[in-house]
């Protein structure tokens, strides 16, 4: 069932059984009043001869006629003989029984022989009593009549309140239907489903807020899953492309060190050769290690980094490791950067160590750091032989060896763009390559940057 028919259907009820007690009520009250209106009748006959036994029946007369009660008059003997007096409107159907005249003696009685009355008895004169009676069929008529009247204004109050609740609440209730059609659209996967207008009571406004967040946590959630998953292939990848040509080298020079004829040379080459493949080995093994942290690296906790002492630090020794190359420095003071010293020394140092391995001693360099509002820049050029034009198009972050025949002569794992990719991503930034001006391969990088830490904050870093 259906809440808009479930709420009907409770409305209904509620109004009926309200309406039905506040009726139920008022009749009660209204019957209650004039059973007390013929009591007092009835007791006020009685009092009149109360004191004069032998004048009961005169004054009993005399009072009902005075005042126009509508009261029925019986004498009734010590035998339980029945002399009518003086008939009402409605007259006894039964004559009253002595033992019943006796019981209402000391206060008004009804039902007994003399069902559908209120009645009192005093003693007349010669042991007699005078019985004075009142029909009450009436009251039952009014009161029969009143609850049909309040059943039917129930019924038109529960008419009534169904299309009040209908005027007020079907806004309401549409809202509702929407807010369930979407989260089912959502529970089917349909990413694309709008959100249902901000409408309704301020509650049903509310539930849309926290169901338009929770909508946004799971689509953020799922986006992290699915960068997870292709990290993780593209991580797959990398290794299983890395780790296959360096196996192969091993074993087929293991194969040529299983050769009984071989001689003492090229034994000793054979074993250089493998030592160097398994030392490029456990540096594509550090460096994949490495990769997989930076990449989980959201697990850790930050602190501020002055990017331009960085840089000059790693500039410095880069000088003293290549004093022939020429050197064009334009460095910004005061860039702070959020994120982890060793990654962000990392890339740097990744930077100019592939301008060390892949370009000639002589080649130029040019380092520059700057700052636009609120982001900081760093691009390296080199004036090397650069990188095919095709090598532009990939994405720096999927693995890529744009030469392995150099790399491995290097000694390079392959794995530096991808390393500085993901350090920049950590850092919030981006990595971009492209041709540089001086003829070779040209890094920019560009992170938001923070403000410089307080003096406290500061003594902690240093």
């Amino acid at each position: 069932m259906k809440l808009p028919v479930r709420l009907t259907i409770l409305l209904v009820a509620v109004t009926i059984v309200v309406a039905l007690i506040v009726g139920w009520i008022a009749v009660d009250y209204s019957t209650q009043f004039q059973y007390a209106v013929i009591d007092a009748q009835i007791n006020a006959v009685i009092a009149s001869g109360a004191h004069h036994p032998s004048q009961a029946v005169q004054d009993a007369l005399y009072d009902v006629s005075a005042n126009s009660y509508d009261l029925s008059l019986d004498v009734v003997d010590f035998n339980g003989v029945v002399t009518p007096v003086n008939a009402g409107d409605v007259p006894l159907v039964k004559k009253p029984s002595l033992p019943d005249v006796k019981f209402a003696l000391d206060a008004i009685r009804s039902g007994g022989d003399l069902a559908g009355f209120r009645y009192r008895s005093e003693q007349a004169a010669g042991g007699s009593y005078l019985v004075v009676a009142a029909s009450t069929s009436a009251i039952e008529r009014t009161a029969h009549r009143l609850e049909g009247k309040i059943a039917l204004a129930a019924l038109l109050a529960a008419i009534l309140g169904i299309a009040v609740a209908n005027l007020f609440a079907s806004r309401d209730i549409r809202s509702i239907q929407r807010l369930i059609g979407f989260a089912g659209r959502i529970a089917r996967g349909e990413d694309d489903t709008t959100f249902p207008p901000d409408v309704g009571s301020r509650e049903l406004r509310e539930l849309r807020t926290s169901l338009v967040t929770m909508v946004g946590s799971l689509h953020r959630a799922l986006d992290v899953e699915r960068r997870a998953r292709r990290e993780m292939q593209h991580f797959i990848g990398d290794a299983s492309h890395e780790l296959r040509t360096p196996l192969t080298v091993i074993k087929g020079y293991s194969e040529i060190l299983e050769r009984r004829d071989l001689d003492d040379e090229m034994r000793q080459r054979a074993l250089e050769r493998v030592r160097r493949e398994v030392g490029r080995m456990d540096a594509l093994v550090t460096d994949l290690l490495f990769l997989t942290e930076v990449r989980e690296s959201d697990a850790f906790p930050t602190t501020r980094v002055a990017l331009d002492d960085v840089t000059e630090d790693a500039l410095n020794n880069f000088r003293v490791d290549h004093p022939e190359r020429p050197v064009l420095v334009e460095i910004a003071a005061e860039v702070w950067v959020e994120g982890r010293a060793e990654y962000v020394e990392r890339l740097v140092n990744n930077a100019l160590s592939n301008i060390a391995r892949h370009t000639p001693s002589l080649a130029p360099v040019e380092v520059r750091l700057s700052t636009e509002g609120a982001g900081a820049r760093l691009s390296v050029d080199d004036g090397g032989p650069g990188l095919p034009p095709a090598a532009y198009e990939f994405d720096a972050r999927q693995f890529q060896r744009f030469d392995p025949a150099r790399s491995r002569e290097s000694g390079g794992t392959g794995l530096g763009m991808s390393i500085m990719a993901d350090i920049a991503t950590t850092l919030g930034g981006t990595m971009a390559i492209g041709p540089s001006a001086l003829g070779g391969l040209r890094l920019c990088f560009e992170f938001p940057t923070t403000s410089a830490p307080s003096a406290v904050e500061f003594d902690v870093l240093t």
